[in-house]
């Protein structure tokens, strides 16, 4: 797999959770850190996820926000 985003973790699922249409993965990075992803049912389907199995969190954002309280 070749691509453009810098940010990819390597790591392995700790979870699926599907819901009617979508499912949120989690994914053990490593060092106590787990990354959740949102994505659709049949990319979960297409992908072949369970608990267990190796995945990468590619992480690409154009944005990012910034809140306090009050």
């Amino acid at each position: 797999m070749k691509i453009s985003a810098r940010n990819q973790l390597k790591g392995t699922v700790v979870e699926v959770t599907k819901g009617a249409t979508t499912s949120h993965v989690r994914i053990d990075i490593g060092g106590g850190v787990i990354v959740t992803a949102s994505i659709t049912n049949e990319a979960v389907d297409q992908l072949k996820l369970a608990k267990g199995s190796a995945a990468w969190a590619v992480i690409k954002a154009s944005d990012v926000m910034v809140a306090v309280d009050g």
